[in-house]
């Protein structure tokens, strides 16, 4: 399997946001962005960044969403073509990138970054609905239980998973209890509960081309 290999603090420093690709470290004083709040390249300007085109403003939007999933293009791309399918194309890609069983690993805080949460997922530690699932892209609905799998449950990474939990702060449209290791799809994400630094409505102009 592929994986991103590009310099995730690079990225950062492009969209001139944090897109909490590195965990623990983005809230940080060692975040690069703190320091370095400029674009990264061999000028090394500190320069205000230029007025973009449209066209430049749309494709950033595209990027740092792909980014911030952690998705390459080409399965960006089929996921826009599936959402616009369903509807509202920006609407429902939204959910779509929600509802991706490693970034609802993340928000449930039992990853530090969804880089880690693909990886956990990956190596076979969630069931769903008691089935073991190790597809970082597998789409969760309302309803489904999300579990710990029982043989990894004694791991390192979910030791005083309670305390952990406490500095975590769950979206609304999920649930977990920390003492039973499992939590639970509520209900589709809405609007209210998606991430709102991205401009959804210029990644739908920049496919719709």
């Amino acid at each position: 399997m592929s994986t991103l290999s590009d310099a995730k603090c690079r990225w950062c420093r492009k969209a001139g946001k944090k897109l909490m690709l590195k965990g623990e470290k983005c809230n940080s004083p060692k975040c690069t962005l703190v320091s370095r709040n400029y674009p990264a390249g061999m000028h090394g300007t500190k320069k205000q960044r230029g007025k973009a085109s449209q066209y430049s403003q749309q494709l950033a939007e595209k990027q740092k969403a792909k980014r911030m999933y952690g998705m390459r293009e080409k399965q960006f791309r089929l996921m826009f073509e599936r959402a616009g399918r369903k509807g509202d194309a920006g609407e429902h890609l939204l959910q779509m990138l929600e509802t991706r069983l490693d970034n609802v690993i993340y928000r449930l805080g039992l990853a530090v970054s969804r880089a880690e949460a693909r990886q956990m997922v990956g190596h076979g530690m969630f069931t769903v609905n008691n089935k073991l699932v190790d597809i970082p892209s597998y789409q969760v609905r309302a309803g489904d239980v999300i579990a710990i799998k029982k043989n990894k449950r004694q791991k390192k990474t979910f030791t005083n998973l309670a305390d952990k939990l406490k500095r975590v702060e769950v979206p609304g449209w999920l649930y977990f209890k920390a003492e039973d290791m499992e939590g639970k799809v509520l209900h589709a994400p809405s609007a209210d509960d998606v991430d709102k630094s991205i401009n959804i409505s210029a990644v739908v102009e920049f496919y719709s081309k």
